[in-house]
């Protein structure tokens, strides 16, 4: 059973193929907020996958961030969670990030609890209701 509380990690060094430049969400060679997000939510599922029964996963379904701080090329990045709220199958993490100076990014990322199987054949469902 899932109880507030529970706390992730995940790191990544900054490469230059994780800059806004390279992925295309901005010009210059500093870590991209989109990346920041990924860690965010490697973080937060992560921390709460061996919580779950056999069969279901967690599912990113928002992100309320602020990236505050440019990291370049060669530090290494760290994304903090802590699980705040269960609510049914809905888990609300309050999120930082940072580098090795300091704090990059804050705020919250709230993940679903689903069944895989149930929910990846649904995505498949709708490749061919579009044919």
């Amino acid at each position: 059973m899932l109880k507030p509380g529970i706390r992730g990690t995940a790191e990544e060094t900054v490469t230059e193929e994780k800059t806004a430049w390279k992925i295309g969400s901005g010009e210059l060679l500093v870590y991209a907020t989109p990346c920041m997000a990924s860690l965010i939510e490697k973080a937060a599922w992560k921390s709460v996958a061996d919580e779950l029964e056999e069969g279901q996963g967690t599912v990113g379904t928002k992100l309320d961030i602020s990236h505050e701080a440019a990291t370049p090329v060669g530090m290494t990045v760290t994304a903090e969670t802590v699980l705040k709220e269960v609510d049914g199958r809905r888990l609300v993490f309050e999120v930082e990030v940072h580098d090795e100076v300091g704090v990059i990014g804050r705020g919250t990322h709230e993940r679903f609890i689903i069944r895989n199987e149930k929910f990846f054949n649904k995505a498949q469902n709708r490749r061919e209701h579009n044919s």
